[in-house]
């Protein structure tokens, strides 16, 4: 009996490493995602627990649960004999497991390792893994770990948790009475819960009070200072946020495919995210995506998705992945879409440039060519034999596109594209006006088209700012990939460009008063002839860039837009608008340094008035003059012919003026003249004048 006594003993004391899980002690923490001003974004969790250390727990907090918990904590090694022996005679008399008779170290060792299993041998696997946490874990250790684990009812865990969620403070802020309700609600948190039945809870909360003048760590008159207290718990309204879910969304992506975190780890870990979501810019967009007005559609189930990331970092400081979106649900931000004609830049006229063959005012031609059976049409079906690059991006012409890229060739296009991380499978001339078997998704084209504004270099776009454990540990950053894809020089020129779209080209639709920049693009509808499926606006201001697009998740004979591009574009105006009333964004883009500007277009003058006289004056004593209505535009040249039989000579040049001085002439002899505008920039000539002829009548 002796030895089967010592075996007995030794197997409680020694055997409580049977009944302890590693695993279990490293409770679930929830991982919260935190915008820079500490907006909270999202969380993920198994059990909604904020873990805090035992330091950042007021001492009058910790008094409270242990003069109605556990007064002898301190001074027990893990068990109450008395408790456990009074437990197990009622249980005997009982004939059932029925009273419990714990202390703290035992209640957590039930908590973590046995699940309310009442059988008669878990008491024993009880005071096993008791001692087993007395032996191995400091008091402070354990006492933490219970503050963390316990229940606080409404799917809260742990007193930091409960803090923030009944009183809208952190644990350190928690005042006596209110640590003293926290502790109160542990025996049965539902019911002494002050949500559920607030006498309940304040009679709960009073007697904890009483404890804890027996407890010793308050006096009885501050108990009744205390006990004479409404309990004040904050309002637990549904406050729901629907324009957080989209960012959210964007950064348990970023989690796991940068930083390899999956859901799983990051409902247990207790990570700290903060991330570049800016609160007020992300609402705003929201409200104005929910607005009809900018979704015209023959179906309610149109969509939408927008973009905007700041040029400078590539930080995404808006995110709105669809108009409803949850969740678990299409994230359009993620899915790829036709772009239309935004791909002329980034897949086109970027590139050509970038070989230095190509400028912004060379003619290219606008025709209906047959590329071995490709034909493409423009928007308007009218072709104008040949207009300039600037003229092709402001008036979204097709047949040019498709023409330069002929010319530069399909590789070299797509090459450039892959330094952006845009990697196509097609090898066909409609990459010119986004005819893409897959797309790009709304997040490639806002990084493709930062390239313009930021000195052609592309960024990857990000949402984590930083990652801290729950232990504090901030994680290592990933750095964000770049690569240098055009010249300074071929950027700035396409800033002015796509300014000039947005001024008086096909991005005209809409308001806002300073400086935007960008490109439309629109998609035909498959099934219903004449109709848009796609439309886009990608652009930027001198601060941000952004991408909109509205469409459909779904093709069908109901769902396609019944306006274009225009939708798009006028939808990003009122955003950044609104934007622009909070956070001032710069007034005019700025050049950079060693790039040279691009002028605007030069129209030439069509002159009809020339008139002609002599004058006294010049080594022949007499002069003619030539005289026309000059153009407002000072750039333009002016060139003077002589009509003669073959070929007409040049006599002479000026610019920006309305007259020109022939020295060298006969007065008996008649002399016929005219004036062709032309145009330096394009290096061609408008159309002759009227003749003017100088005579003498005798």
């Amino acid at each position: 009996m002796f030895l089967l006594a010592i075996i007995g003993y030794s197997f409680i004391i020694f055997g409580g490493r049977f009944v302890f899980d590693e695993t279990a002690v490293n409770l679930p923490t929830a991982s919260t995602v935190v915008a820079q001003d500490g907006t909270v974004v999202g969380k993920l969790y198994t059990e909604n627990r904020d873990y805090v250390t035992i330091d950042q727990i007021p001492d009058h907090v910790e008094e409270a649960f242990l003069a109605l918990e556990d007064q002898r904590f301190y001074d027990h090694a893990g068990i109450s004999f008395p408790s456990v022996a009074r437990a197990v005679y009622r249980d005997i008399l009982a004939m059932s497991k029925v009273e419990g008779g714990s202390t703290i170290t035992q209640q957590l060792a039930k908590n973590l390792f046995l699940f309310n299993d009442k059988t008669w041998m878990r008491k024993t696997k009880e005071v096993m893994a008791s001692i087993y946490l007395e032996r191995n874990y400091s008091k402070e250790d354990i006492l933490e770990l219970y503050l963390n684990e316990v229940y606080f009812a409404h799917g809260i865990y742990g007193v930091g948790t409960a803090a923030t969620y009944y009183f809208g403070k952190s644990i350190e802020e928690l005042t006596i009475e209110e640590g003293a309700m926290l502790a109160a609600m542990v025996k049965a948190p539902n019911t002494y819960s002050p949500y559920n039945d607030i006498e309940k809870a304040k009679q709960r909360r009073d007697l904890a009070l009483q404890q804890m003048v027996d407890y010793g760590s308050i006096t009885a008159k501050e108990m009744q200072a205390l006990q004479a207290k409404n309990i004040r718990v904050q309002q637990q309204e549904e406050d729901e946020k629907p324009w957080l879910d989209d960012y959210f969304a964007q950064v348990l992506e970023e989690l796991d495919t940068v930083y390899g975190l999956s859901r799983d780890a990051l409902k247990r870990g207790g990570y700290k995210i903060e991330v570049y979501m800016d609160p007020m810019m992300q609402k705003m967009a929201y409200e104005k995506m929910q607005a009809d007005e900018y979704f015209p559609s023959a179906s309610e189930a149109v969509d939408g998705a927008f973009a905007l990331m700041e040029e400078d970092t590539g930080h995404l400081k808006v995110l709105i992945a669809g108009r409803q979106f949850e969740l678990n649900k299409t994230n359009h931000l993620q899915v790829p879409k036709q772009p239309g004609s935004v791909m002329k830049p980034i897949a086109v006229y970027g590139p050509a440039m970038e070989l230095n063959a190509y400028h912004a005012y060379d003619y290219l031609p606008d025709q209906d060519i047959d590329y071995n059976g490709y034909q493409v049409n423009n928007a308007d079906g009218v072709f104008s034999g040949e207009v300039t690059m600037y003229e092709a991006i402001v008036q979204s012409k097709n047949a040019p596109a498709v023409w330069t890229l002929d010319q530069i060739g399909i590789s070299y296009s797509k090459s450039i594209l892959e330094k952006m991380n845009i990697i196509l499978e097609d090898n066909g001339l409609a990459i010119a006006v986004g005819g893409l078997e897959y797309g790009l998704t709304p997040l490639q084209v806002a990084e493709s088209y930062r390239t313009f504004i930021h000195n052609g270099e592309w960024l990857e776009s990000r949402t984590i700012h930083s990652i801290t454990d729950r232990y504090g540990e901030q994680l290592a950053s990933v750095e964000q990939q770049k690569n240098q894809v055009f010249d300074p020089q071929v950027a700035w020129d396409m800033v002015r460009m796509l300014e000039a779209t947005v001024d008086h080209g096909t991005a005209a639709a809409g308001e806002y008063p300073k400086a935007l920049a960008g490109k439309t693009g629109s998609t035909e509808h498959s099934i219903v002839t004449g109709k848009t499926k796609d439309a886009w606006f990608a652009g930027f201001t001198p601060d941000y860039v952004v991408s909109t697009w509205i469409g459909f998740s779904e093709i069908s004979e109901q769902n396609y837009l019944t306006s274009g591009s225009e939708a798009p574009t006028k939808l990003t105006k009122a955003i950044i608008s609104e934007i622009n009333k909070q956070t001032e964004i710069k007034e005019e883009f700025e050049k950079p340094d060693k790039v040279t500007d691009l002028e605007k277009p030069i129209e030439l003058p069509t002159i009809t008035d020339v008139t002609g006289s002599f004058e006294f004056g010049g080594f022949s004593i007499f002069q003619g003059k030539l005289f026309w209505t000059a153009s407002p535009d000072k750039r333009v040249m002016y060139r003077i012919y002589e009509q003669r039989d073959g070929e007409d000579p040049l006599i002479g040049e000026v610019e920006g003026i309305g007259q020109f001085t022939i020295e060298d002439i006969n007065v008996f002899n008649s002399g016929d003249y005219y004036v062709v505008p032309y145009n330096r920039l394009t290096e061609r000539e408008g159309e002759p004048s009227n003749i003017a002829s100088l005579s003498f009548d005798f």
